[in-house]
């Protein structure tokens, strides 16, 4: 299957849904939960069969778990995948404590370790992962133009950072790419960061577009009640009260809109990725996946539009419910 392209740069055109292994990674402390390894290779195979691209991945996944996945399958078709990681977020050597580290040295050490994983002597788009409080972002940026000039990583990209960081980076050098959460229920990027990275020719590659799992139609007290005690959900607001609740009304409200459209198209999570790609601000949108079934739904969100009169009723339906 064909999915069509989106410009990031002038030699880097990404498929307009990428890979996300995030829950791929398995067990750690934002995971979702046990994975099973053969299950995340098929996974990652059938979406690269169905016509995705490019992958996004990080080190923190699984705490390297991931890349090493990742590394494993696209192997004997390297110069057909777009590899995208990150850097930033560190684990202590008994793999307990998670901490932010944007140091230059630390990003350096980061990357020779996510080559080794990758099994690859480059990555296609490095970011970095969260910001660093400790760490001026000046000199974070700096290493990100380093690794760039040496030639091991091809593009610098960030996630995750707001207005004033993105400035700053950009006077250095220019962003490739922002990755930050974007979905029907968070829209925080709406205020201002779309439109800077549109004036500024920087990618937006949307990350839990599926708000995750909230827009799958799938989610229920009863079924958030079956989520494996270490699955991160669990302790996240947008899953608590109030919040819940009034997910679980917008998803039932939108879920009607969704069902108007042709047959192949009315799953809500695929309503919900094209809801993402209807906005031109967006380079791609990431959608992870568990198995080989999910690998092979992957890009049913891609190559259609929602209309614009059902746009407004969403950002109405929205604004009834969240912003009262």
């Amino acid at each position: 299957m064909m999915i069509a392209t989106r410009k990031l740069e002038d030699d880097l055109h990404i498929t307009e849904i990428g890979l996300g292994t995030w829950a791929i990674g398995g067990p750690w402390k934002y995971g979702w939960g046990v994975q099973d390894s053969r299950e995340s290779k098929l996974a990652i195979l059938k979406a690269l069969d169905e016509g995705v691209n490019w992958i996004d991945t990080a080190p923190a996944y699984g705490l390297g778990h991931a890349e090493e996945l990742v590394g494993q399958v696209v192997k004997n078709r390297r110069k057909d995948i777009i590899i995208a990681t990150k850097c930033g977020i560190v684990w202590s050597k008994n793999r307990k404590k998670i901490s932010f580290n944007n140091h230059p040295d630390s990003i350096r050490k980061e990357c020779e370790e996510s080559l080794k994983r990758l099994n690859t002597d480059y990555i296609d788009l490095y970011q970095i992962h969260w910001p660093d409080s400790k760490t001026p972002v000046s000199e974070s940026w700096a290493e990100m133009i380093n690794l760039k000039k040496s030639g091991k990583v091809k593009h610098i990209g960030v996630c995750n950072f707001d207005l004033n960081l993105l400035k700053t980076c950009e006077e250095m050098e220019h962003i490739t790419s922002l990755q930050p959460p974007y979905s029907m229920l968070q829209r925080d990027i709406e205020k201002e960061i779309m439109a800077w990275c549109q004036q500024n020719n920087t990618g937006i590659l949307a990350y839990s577009p599926l708000q995750a799992g909230l827009l799958t139609g799938k989610f229920s007290r009863e079924y958030l009640e079956t989520l494996p005690h270490d699955d991160w959900r669990k302790h996240n607001s947008m899953f608590k009260e109030p919040m819940f609740s009034k997910a679980l009304a917008f998803v039932r409200e939108i879920q009607k809109i969704s069902d108007k459209y042709d047959s192949a198209k009315t799953e809500l999570s695929s309503f919900a990725v094209a809801w993402i790609l209807s906005h031109s601000e967006v380079t791609s949108a990431i959608v992870g996946v568990r198995n080989e079934m999910q690998g092979s739904l992957i890009a049913r969100g891609a190559g259609w539009k929602i209309r614009n009169d059902d746009m407004e009723k969403i950002d109405k339906i929205y604004s009834e419910i969240f912003q009262k």
